[in-house]
């Protein structure tokens, strides 16, 4: 479990295809990996991987085919967005995030607003139900308050702190996003068709 505050941005040094998916090698940037051992969870760009090897500021990791047919963003040289597994007595400063990768959006805007940045993303359309405008959704594994929702489309702002400290101020128009929506939007439909 997460709380969509990443803590550090990384740089996915290699990406190999491997039996089953792929082995990515993550530079941890600033994230400190001393209290990281073999078999903890670290949310990359979103996505909840298991560390198979930690070697000084880098972890490998193993991605699925599962994984990586509703995620995007583990090419070599790409900068992804990092945050190690909640502890019970950590600060939920964003929202409960599992790292469970709901689908992929596209990028439709990212423009200038002031001194933040305004982000437009196009959603499947099996995912736009889950989105509701002041509700909140994880892009790139980044906890954010929605906005403004238009059909399949939603858009969020972004405040200088979170474009310093995560990789969502690099997107331009057509970039690809992880998404996971807000798992009580899940739990709430599927509760309603219970009935």
């Amino acid at each position: 479990m997460f709380s969509g505050i990443v803590s550090a941005i990384g740089t996915v040094r290699e990406a190999r295809r491997a039996p089953g998916g792929l082995r990515i090698v993550v530079d941890a940037g600033k994230l400190g990996l001393r209290d990281v051992a073999v078999g903890d969870s670290i949310a990359v760009n979103g996505t909840c991987l298991t560390v198979v090897a930690r070697m000084g500021r880098t972890f490998r990791a193993d991605v699925s085919r599962e994984t990586l047919a509703c995620t995007a963003g583990f090419g070599a040289g790409g900068r992804v967005n990092l945050e190690k597994a909640l502890r019970a007595a950590d600060r939920l400063g964003g929202h409960l995030v599992s790292g469970h990768v709901d689908g992929v959006g596209s990028v439709t805007r990212n423009e200038r607003a002031g001194g933040n940045r305004r982000l437009a993303v196009a959603v499947p359309k099996a995912l736009a139900k889950y989105i509701a405008r002041k509700g909140s959704i994880a892009v790139n594994g980044v906890s954010l308050t929605v906005n403004e929702v238009n059909g399949a489309t939603f858009t969020a702002n972004l405040i200088p702190h979170t474009l310093k400290a995560t990789n969502l101020g690099d997107l331009r128009e057509g970039d690809k996003v992880n998404l996971e929506v807000d798992m009580l939007a899940r739990y709430a439909e599927r509760l309603r068709e219970a009935r």
